[in-house]
């Protein structure tokens, strides 16, 4: 169903913490910590491709040749305001990553995304992006982001979600092929309110406690 540019992370680790996630019965605090959890696990994954390079470095005991990253520039784009409970969980992994930011909202009558704030690192052109959304469901805002970003002159961009809907998936796939996805979850569709099924909500407001 889907090509080898959808990253479906099956770890067990992953699994747990998502099967709490959707338990309409977790509160907002424990939501909040496990959402950042989750993607600094995903996190791990998505950069395994970044390069490496040999390092000499003396230790305790003796010098020797070791392995560093070879100063690849990465950026974080959250969508606002859901993929801002991702953004803590990287940049505990990668605390020099910058990070940008695009507001999109989905029009409650179309579906579709509408922007309203962008803000970017002004070398985001020279950098491998990273998009943050916690669910992938019709795909529009995900879409739309890449547009944008690939506008600014950025070529290698990757998408993070913790859920996806396979409409989503399908979408991206056919607007920009070239993008990779990573996702815990491919979950059995979208209902008539372009909700993921059974998914687990609203996630932003379970991040932030509005719902």
């Amino acid at each position: 169903m889907f090509n080898e540019k959808v990253h479906v992370l099956d770890h067990p680790l992953l699994q747990h913490k998502l099967s709490i996630l959707r338990d309409e019965n977790t509160g907002v605090k424990e939501f909040r910590e496990i959402v950042s959890e989750i993607a600094a696990l995903e996190c791990y994954e998505a950069t395994r491709d970044l390069p490496l390079e040999e390092v000499e470095i003396k230790t305790p005991v003796a010098t020797g040749t070791f392995k560093a990253l070879a100063g690849k520039k990465l950026a974080i784009v959250p969508i606002l305001r859901a993929g801002l409970g991702m953004v803590d969980g990287i940049l505990n992994l990668i605390p020099s990553a910058k990070v940008g930011h695009i507001g999109l909202y989905r029009d409650p009558e179309t579906h579709q995304p509408v922007e309203y704030y962008c803000k970017m690192p002004n070398d985001i052109s020279e950098r491998d992006v990273i998009i943050l959304d916690p669910m992938l469901a019709t795909g529009g805002s995900a879409s739309a982001a890449i547009t944008f970003l690939k506008g600014y002159g950025c070529k290698h961009i990757k998408l993070m979600n913790i859920i996806a809907a396979p409409e989503g998936v399908a979408c991206i796939q056919k607007d920009h092929p070239d993008v990779d996805i990573y996702v815990a979850a491919v979950d059995e569709k979208l209902n008539d309110h372009a909700y993921i099924v059974p998914g687990l909500g609203d996630a932003g407001d379970r991040i932030f406690g509005t719902k």
